[in-house]
Parts: C-alpha cells; sequence; structure tokens
C-alpha cells in the first residue's frame, strides 16, 4: 500500500547544536492508524511537529531528509497551508482556549473552511455526534472542563477543518484508564467511519498497539523497531521493555547489551 505521508530519512537539529532525529524514516498508509512508541525524550513530539512544520516556532529544523504528504513535498509549506490540504496536529497538552466555551473552541477550528451558518451547525453535530459529552458541556467555558473533556475539544477541533490525516500527540497523557479507552475508541470510529488516517505518539505502548495497525518504535532519536501492530505486541523485547511483561531474569533496558538488542531488533 502507497504512503500517504512518508518521512523520508529525516534529521532534526535544535538552536543549530542539538540534534534531536537522527534519520528518521515511516509511512503512513491512507485510512489507517500509524503509532509512534517510544519513552519519554525518545523524539516522537519532534517527529509530529516536523510533519506539521511546528518546530520552527520552538528553533528547530529538519536539516536533511524529506517529507511528503500525498505526493507533495511539505518543508515549504506553512502550518495554515497543511490544514488546508488536510493535515492537523493535535498538540500535547490538550491546548485549549480556557476563557472561551467549549463550542467556541470548536468553532475555532473551522477557521480555514468558509462555511454557511447551517454548514457549520452541521458540522458541530457531527463532532457532537462523537463526543455527546461536549454537546452537554458546548457553553461551558474550556478551562472548566476536566482533562478527558479538553481532550476531547482538542479533537474536535481538529475534526472542525475536515482533516484527512491527524497528527495525534500523547493522547493518554494524564487521563484516567477508563477515559484513555473512551478516546481511543472514538479514533477508531473516525478511522472506520469517516476515513481519518492518524499519526500518534503514545507513551502507553499497550493501549496504543490495541488500536493501531502498524507501529515505529523510537529510541534516542532513531527507529529502532517497526511493524504490524500486531506483531510488535507479541515481540519478546517489545513485551519486556515498554509493556512491563518479562520472561526472563532481565530487569533492565540496559542488561541487554547494544550490540545485541540492536541485532535482534534490525535483523
Amino acid at each position: 500500500m502507497s504512503a500517504y505521508l512518508s518521512v523520508n530519512n529525516i534529521e532534526v537539529i535544535y538552536d543549530h547544536v542539538i540534534l534531536v532525529l537522527k534519520g528518521v524514516s515511516l509511512d503512513v498508509p491512507k485510512g489507517k492508524i500509524v503509532a509512534l512508541l517510544g519513552a519519554n525524550g525518545a523524539g516522537k513530539s519532534t517527529t509530529l511537529k516536523a510533519v506539521s512544520n511546528l518546530l520552527r516556532t520552538e528553533r528547530g529544523e529538519v536539516t536533511k531528509g524529506s517529507i511528503e504528504f500525498d505526493g507533495k513535498r511539505t518543508d515549504k509549506l506553512t502550518t495554515n497551508d497543511l490544514v488546508r490540504m488536510g493535515v492537523c496536529q493535535v498538540m500535547e497538552g490538550r491546548h485549549c482556549f480556557g476563557h472561551l466555551t467549549v463550542e467556541e473552541n470548536l468553532l475555532t477550528g473551522a477557521y480555514t473552511r468558509k462555511l454557511s451558518r447551517s454548514e457549520l451547525k452541521d458540522e458541530l453535530e457531527k463532532v457532537y455526534h462523537y463526543f455527546p459529552r461536549l454537546k452537554t458541556r458546548r457553553a461551558s467555558q474550556a478551562g472548566y472542563t476536566s482533562g478527558g473533556e479538553q481532550q476531547m475539544v482538542a479533537v474536535g477541533r481538529a475534526l472542525m477543518a475536515k482533516p484527512s490525516m491527524i497528527l495525534l500527540d500523547e493522547p493518554s497523557m494524564g487521563l484516567a484508564p477508563q477515559i484513555v479507552a473512551e478516546i481511543f475508541e472514538i479514533v477508531k470510529d473516525l478511522n472506520s467511519k469517516e476515513g481519518v488516517s492518524f499519526l500518534l505518539a503514545e507513551q502507553n505502548t499497550n493501549v496504543a498497539l490495541r488500536y493501531a495497525d502498524y507501529g515505529y518504535i523510537l529510541e534516542s532519536g532513531r527507529v529502532v523497531m517497526d511493524g504490524a501492530a500486531a506483531d510488535l505486541a507479541s515481540n519478546e523485547d517489545v513485551k519486556e521493555f515498554y509493556l512491563g511483561i518479562s520472561s526472563g531474569e532481565r530487569k533492565s533496558f540496559r542488561d541487554v547489551k547494544s550490540y545485541r538488542r540492536r541485532k535482534r531488533w534490525l535483523a
């Protein structure tokens, strides 16, 4: 299957000196959910920001490699251009406009679209279909809603732009397991019913692999392993170091010699 989003051997440097990504390559086929996994600081968020061209706001830049979406190079495009092409990012930390109501937050997501009042109403109802909890809180200030509701607002706002691909950064962070499951079920529904493709960065490897079609594991800015989600979930190294399930006596990631681990992962 051809790639809808293709990241080709990119290198990312911050402040002209700090090398964060070291030759990262990944593909997201159209209509699929791809998980980007790894510990905090592995480079997951940086990869998403490289795709959405948000690195410049943090004094970062892609210095090698290329990124293509739907067959077009994205390096010269603005974030607004990408939104119009169908790529939306939901940032880590559930960024909402706290002083605006839930519904006002959602409406800001449609700013790139020229919609009539009736069309806007239809789009809102579609979001409320997936997030019925937001409909009951539509007049509440977003800053006073729960963490789970703010995550729903952030995803719903992205949906208002009518994306064909959503870059979802750490959707489970700080949320109760029940809310995490609810968020991921909505992601699955959006993927299967609306055809939205997802690249999601997630530390919660267990839940991510349950919903994803394919996964990439990042470590220190490099992809150390990739494969079908079911294969990764059953892999002994992944089970031990990312799912906390050990079949032997090794307790620490460092206990496995680097050359042996890389030989197993890159074979």
